[in-house]
Order: structure tokens, then sequence, then C-alpha cells
């Protein structure tokens, strides 16, 4: 898959740009609507970190696929409906979209009955938009505090979607603030259309699908 070659090339010139150093941004190749054997002609060039937003995506395709490839690190980043909860802790390594208390006690219960660890970030509605998901910005702080105070839970960081159609800067320099207040090391922010600005600003994660796979029918 030639796309997958074109688009390293452009993120290894925007991590240069930044003066970043390539290991410092997890490059997620966000495969949702993608089938298996496109998957598979990504995973041949050696990409290790994929990302789904249904669980439903993510039981048809990366069960079978992560018994064959076994060193894959699955990244659940969509909504997150309670029922879906223990499927995404079975199969998924990272979890990206952490928005709701309910949310991080199911987790949290999910990890004290098996006790297998996984990765979570919790998403911010970094814009305040009322069609996205996310934490409110006027909830964040307390949100935030009872994660880390209350609960194991390994919240390595912060994840937004900042609005379409304004600069995307200013949102991610937010969310580094607000991940720097809780020395929360970890920033998933940046997707096809901005992946150079959000790791200008700080991203150590990117999610990337249509540069990667080409568009979605």
């Amino acid at each position: 898959m030639n796309s997958y070659n074109t688009f390293l090339e452009q993120f290894k010139i925007a991590i240069s740009q930044a003066n970043r150093q390539i290991d410092e941004v997890e490059l997620i190749a966000v495969s949702k609507k993608k089938s298996v054997e496109e998957i598979k002609s990504v995973i041949k060039f050696g990409q290790l970190s994929f990302g789904e937003n249904q669980i439903q995506e993510v039981e048809s395709k990366w069960i079978n696929l992560k018994k064959h490839h076994p060193q894959i690190k699955l990244h659940f980043i969509g909504g997150i409906q309670s029922r879906k909860v223990k499927s995404i802790y079975q199969n998924c390594d990272v979890i990206h979209s952490i928005d709701r208390m309910k949310l991080v006690e199911l987790f949290n219960k999910l990890e004290n009955e098996n006790q297998v660890a996984k990765d979570y970030f919790i998403q911010i509605n970094i814009g305040d938009e009322a069609q996205k998901s996310g934490v409110k910005l006027s909830e964040a702080d307390d949100f935030i505090s009872k994660c880390i105070e209350n609960y194991n839970l390994n919240i390595i960081g912060l994840m937004c979607l900042p609005p379409l159609s304004e600069d995307p800067k200013k949102y991610f320099i937010k969310l580094k603030n607000m991940a720097q207040k809780y020395n929360l090391a970890s920033l998933s922010m940046g997707m096809s259309s901005d992946y150079d600005v959000a790791i200008e600003s700080g991203a150590t994660h990117i999610r990337i699908g249509t540069q990667i796979f080409g568009p979605r029918d």
C-alpha cells in the first residue's frame, strides 16, 4: 500500500519540522471500515498500532488478526456504551475515550477481576461542542482529579477532537496545558487533516485513517 509509505515520509517531515524525534509520537493507523486484507497490507510494512471506533469491527476483524500478530497494539478511539465496556476491555490495549465516571467504574471493576491493566486517555470536549462526546471543560478538573485519586486505572493522558471549522492549534495547546497540570505525559490529538499542527503542539499519539488507507466508502 503506497499511501502508507507516502504518509510515512510526510510524518517524518512533520516530526523534523517540529524539532522532535520519531519515537516521541506513536502513529495509530485508523482502520475503521477497512477490510482485513487492507489492514494486512499495512501490517506488512511494519505498522503495529491500529485504531478502531466500533467494537463490532474490533470483534469481526481483530480477534483473529491479533492471534496471528500478537505484537499489535489496538487502540479504541470511539464513543463507549456501557454494555460494550467488557468487550472493549478484552479486545483492546489502549482506550482513548473515557468521558464518564460510569465507564471509569466499569473498567476499574474489570481490571480488579482480571488483574490485567490497560492504558487509558480521558477524552475532553475541548471546544465545548454540544454534539461531541468528551468531558465538558467546566467539569474537566474535577473529573481528571477523581480518576487519578480514586481509581487505579493507568490514565496516561488526554484526548481531544478540536472543532472542525477552527484553527486546531489553540485547542491542542489548551489540551497540552491541561495534561501538564496533572503530570499526564500523553496527548492523543491530530488526525489526517491536522496531524502536523498536533505534532508541533506536543501530540504523543496521532490517529491517521484517510492518509494511510484512502477515503472511506
